[in-house]
């Protein structure tokens, strides 16, 4: 049987509610991505959704991004990249903290937001934060964009990397994300989110926004928890890659 990791960005609430409702999540994936207090999460939501992660046997891993809970990570900070990589290094650690009081290893550092997306658009920037995370973090591999900036300096610092992709989102014919703002960047329609995490998962070809085939595979599939029917979702396409063959798992 084939098998995929589905991955998670969860602990973005304030209370312990908001952790029961992510864990309610976690049965249907094998990974999640951890806010660790820069654009969200507080010492509640991290003990929390460690615990939680244990219980239902999922990787655990942290979730940085720009110190900015106001705008919660989605807009780039004008910060030097001393102050940048300082913050990232504390916010990894902080989780790090929590985890080991709970005897919990962390698995993996997948960035937030706006951070993401600026490493996935400078070179120097991906190169900086991968050898932060390959000196001060060498057993978390970095969880990034397939075919991307992040992959490349992981791959160049010899460093583990886990290759992440979108069953939601549209590629463009060079294996890139469709940005958001050309039209249908994203896919609304569930039943080609699930064809599209199939062929992402086993080889298969797909089409890109211009309408060509592509074909590669990656290691992990992000599921978006932030989605008001994330846990209908969830079950329904662990269901689906079930009935394909496809088993989730790390």
């Amino acid at each position: 049987m084939t098998t995929v990791d589905i991955n998670c960005d969860l602990g973005e609430g304030n209370t312990a509610a908001d952790c029961t409702r992510d864990a309610l999540l976690m049965p249907f994936i094998s990974r999640c991505n951890i806010a660790c207090g820069g654009h969200a999460g507080n010492a509640t939501t991290m003990a929390l959704s460690l615990q939680h992660a244990r219980e239902n046997g999922i990787a655990a891993g942290a979730h940085p991004g720009y110190p900015d809970r106001e705008n919660f990570g989605r807009t780039s900070l004008a910060l030097t990249r001393g102050d940048l990589l300082a913050s990232v290094r504390e916010q990894i650690q902080t989780l790090q903290r929590f985890a080991a009081e709970q005897q919990i290893p962390l698995t993996h550092v997948k960035l937030h937001g706006a951070l993401y997306n600026d490493a996935e658009a400078n070179e120097d920037l991906a190169e900086d934060l991968v050898q932060l995370i390959t000196r001060e973090f060498p057993s978390l591999a970095v969880l990034a964009l397939a075919n991307a900036t992040m992959e490349r300096a992981a791959k160049k610092c010899r460093h583990p990397v886990i290759r992440e992709g979108f069953m939601d989102r549209r590629y463009l014919n060079d294996h890139q994300l469709s940005p958001r703002g050309r039209p249908g960047a994203v896919i609304h329609e569930f039943a080609l989110c699930v064809a599209q995490a199939q062929a992402l998962a086993t080889g298969q070809p797909f089409l890109s926004a211009e309408g060509k085939p592509l074909q590669f595979t990656v290691d992990s599939i992000c599921l978006h928890g932030d989605n008001p029917q994330a846990v209908t979702i969830a079950r329904e396409l662990q269901g689906a890659m079930l009935r394909a063959g496809i088993q989730i798992c790390r």
